[in-house]
């Protein structure tokens, strides 16, 4: 006992000295505030035992769009909020927050009304607060109030409610700011509504397009009468409530099946209409017929072509591990064999693509020794004997994570920022013709597809990228992108993007995928994902609207692909997904029963055992090809598709 005592004793006396010997980064700026547009130079040095040491500390921040720190620790503030930013050196690191102040505002835009509102219909004011930064305050709250309540009322939300005709003005007021739009409120003739759908039956799913019109007691149509739509419904089951969606143009889509009534209403005047839904029924097997195993590193993305000698073929790319490509015969998806494999100076081979013609191949390099990075280009004539041509790493030292080939030209992403486009038609002797990276601030990129002479980008929270870079749509071309349309979404985790135009619809689609990891990420352990598909409806390039979700509960998107009107995705955790995106899309495909079918691959020897993590599908001569992070790659068989039940239909 005596001897533990003396050395609990020994340890209390130590344990001051130790502290005072660890390092520390002491923040030299006394005030960690700035303002939106502002820049602010930070300043630390790192202390030991007392001492202050040389010690370089570098800056970085967590919300690089909002609070940007750039190479020499000065902090640029792009958006209001409070961040962290953290603070390394040698051995230490520390983290501090720093606000940026909401700049004051400056003005009250209110969207414009009718000329004239019929009393004892409802009216809506849409707003929007900016400050002096240009900047749109969400959530800012504005007070409404009506000079004349006897004619026109207003609540908290900017619905105004009308009683008798009359005019008067709603005033909106924010920080001493002020806005006033003047409200005119006539006589309801509104007699009667007349309400028309194309059908009565339909499967969850089909959107229904109700239109409705306002009559006077004459039968005369009042063109600018409001036309409220409404929904109520009974589900099947009854274990189940009925759901959907209406918007406000009428169009309507339920999620399960039962009995709907829509109603169109204006003031008193009402029409109802009632439709009968049924499953959609889509639902179909999979099989797993193949698996081509990898089970002492991780798999990354892949890429399914046929041969010059008619036999079809895959590469994969690793993750993490020694910069090793595989190539495999997939002539027989029930027998994929491996029969070659290139090593690259890298740790990471993300992303492999193949040409048209198949005759040349292009891996993606991260982590190489030199930090070059960049690419290397193949010759994959003969998948089974693989040569390298040559490599391009020129401006690409932060690593090239995607790649796409496209009619001799390379598009590579840059160190997550950019993508260049890299002349490859002698393959032997590459070189940059041009590249496309967005000015925002802290501005990111993880993806690019090229359909039709058309880039599409993925790039985080700036969303989707329309690029011309041979389409002819914006007179671009390789040696000139030009973008054209975009579209973002408040996730700002935009992964993933992908084309589709609908044959049965006309259509066209831009299909956005979310990657969040919502536990982090594990290299040596099973993993979760997060995020979903994001449809934006781009048939009008200068309004592009999100007007469908995809959504797995409790996994995440990765790549996907699409034949015809059906698009397979993986899911990460969640395997591949096989959905139906047929007709109209309106709402949650996933709630709808749009799901075809769905494989999760399991391996008891992969590199996480029995740890599905799909990173990618691919539909290749009737077969879907994909890959995962723990197994390798597989190969597995839809059965065909199933007579349709119930269309949209007049009884």
């Amino acid at each position: 006992m005596k001897n533990l005592s003396r050395l609990l004793w020994a340890l209390l006396l130590m344990a001051p000295f130790t502290l005072l010997a660890q390092k520390q980064i002491v923040i030299e700026n006394s005030d960690l505030t700035i303002e939106v547009g502002e820049k602010k130079q930070l300043s630390a040095y790192v202390t030991e035992g007392g001492k202050k040491l040389d010690d370089e500390v570098v800056f970085r921040s967590r919300a690089r769009k909002s609070l940007f720190l750039d190479s020499l620790g000065v902090a640029h503030a792009y958006l209001p909020g409070k961040f962290s930013v953290i603070a390394f050196a040698a051995g230490v690191r520390e983290t501090f927050e720093m606000t940026v102040n909401f700049p004051p505002i400056a003005e009250i835009k209110i969207d414009a009304i009718p000329d004239r509102i019929y009393a004892g219909t409802p009216v809506r004011i849409t707003y929007e607060v900016i400050d002096k930064a240009g900047l749109t305050r969400d959530g800012a709250i504005v007070v409404m109030q009506s000079n004349d309540e006897s004619i026109a009322t207003i609540d908290a939300f900017g619905n105004i409610s009308t009683d008798k005709p009359g005019k008067t003005t709603i005033t909106a007021s924010i920080e001493g700011i002020e806005n006033t739009i003047n409200i005119n409120v006539v006589k309801n003739t509104i007699a009667k509504i007349v309400l028309e759908a194309e059908g009565d039956a339909a499967r969850t799913g089909d959107v229904f397009h109700f239109k409705a019109k306002a009559l006077d007691a004459k039968g005369k149509e009042i063109a600018d009468a409001p036309i409220f739509y409404s929904f109520n419904g009974l589900s099947d089951d009854s274990s189940q409530s009925a759901a959907g969606l209406i918007r406000q143009d009428g169009n309507f889509v339920a999620d399960k099946a039962g009995l709907y009534t829509v109603t169109a209403s204006a003031g008193v005047a009402s029409a109802q209409k009632t439709v009968k839904i049924s499953n959609r029924g889509v639902a179909r097997k999979i099989e797993q017929v193949g698996h081509g195993s990898v089970s002492d590193k991780h798999t990354s993305d892949f890429w399914v072509w046929e041969g010059a000698d008619g036999r079809d073929y895959a590469v994969t790319g690793t993750w993490g591990a020694d910069g090793t490509a595989y190539f495999w015969d997939v002539t027989d998806p029930a027998g994929i064999t491996k029969i070659d494999s290139i090593q690259v100076d890298a740790r990471t081979v993300n992303d492999v693509k193949i040409s048209e013609d198949g005759k040349i191949g292009v891996i993606s390099r991260e982590g190489a020794s030199n930090r070059k990075n960049g690419l290397v280009i193949l010759d994959t004539s003969n998948p089974r004997d693989v040569k390298v041509l040559s490599r391009f790493d020129e401006n690409m030292t932060g690593g090239v994570h995607n790649v796409f080939i496209s009619k001799g030209y390379v598009y590579a992403l840059s160190g997550g920022q950019k993508y260049y486009v890299i002349n490859i038609k002698d393959p032997k002797n590459p070189f940059a013709v041009s590249k496309f990276e967005l000015d925002t601030p802290g501005h990111a990129i993880h993806d690019v597809w090229i359909e039709d002479g058309i880039a599409y980008s993925s790039n985080w929270g700036d969303g989707l990228q329309l690029v011309d870079v041979g389409n002819g749509i914006a007179n671009g071309s390789p040696e000139n992108p030009v973008q054209f349309a975009s579209y973002a979404y408040p996730s700002g985790a935009n992964h993933a993007a992908f084309p589709f135009r609908s044959k049965s619809t006309g259509k066209f689609y831009v299909i956005g995928g979310d990657e969040i990891f919502p536990y982090g990420l594990d290299m040596n352990g099973p993993n979760m994902a997060g995020g979903f598909l994001h449809f934006i409806d781009f048939s009008d390039l200068d309004n592009p609207k999100e007007v469908a979700r995809y959504e797995l509960p409790n996994a995440g998107s990765h790549n996907y692909w699409i034949e015809g009107e059906t698009l397979y995705v993986a899911f990460y955790n969640g395997g591949v997904r096989v959905i139906d995106i047929s007709g109209d899309l309106m709402g949650d495909l996933y709630a709808q029963g749009r799901e075809i079918a769905f494989i999760r691959p399991s391996d008891p020897n992969g590199y996480i055992p029995n740890s599905p993590f799909t990173w990618g599908a691919q539909v290749h001569k009737g077969h879907v090809f994909y890959s995962d992070w723990n197994s390798g790659l597989w190969s597995a068989k839809v059965e065909p598709p199933k007579p349709q039940n119930v269309k949209i239909e007049s009884k």
